[in-house]
């Protein structure tokens, strides 16, 4: 095998595996008819995910409002709570 034939089959293995791997590569990154990157499909997981982080985000919000309160206000809101 020459140079030139060697050239010309490393050529066409990378082609075929781009046109394979741009086929059946990736489902998160998928392509529209205009070429541009589709956003990934919302399943289960993704749903389950957003739900804790505001779940967590709500949690922080409170622990800094109570980071932030005067003394006072603090130890009455902590005394209603274990009231509750």
């Amino acid at each position: 095998m020459n140079p030139f034939e060697m050239v010309v089959m490393i050529v066409a293995i990378v082609t075929i595996g781009k046109v394979l791997s741009s086929r059946y590569g990736s489902k998160e990154l998928r392509r529209t008819a205009k070429g541009e990157l589709a956003p990934p499909q919302d399943n289960g997981e993704n749903q389950r995910l957003q739900a804790e982080v505001a779940r967590l985000n709500d949690r922080i919000r409170v622990l800094e409002r109570l980071a932030t309160d005067p003394a006072k206000r603090l130890s009455d809101e902590i005394e209603s709570l274990k009231n509750n």
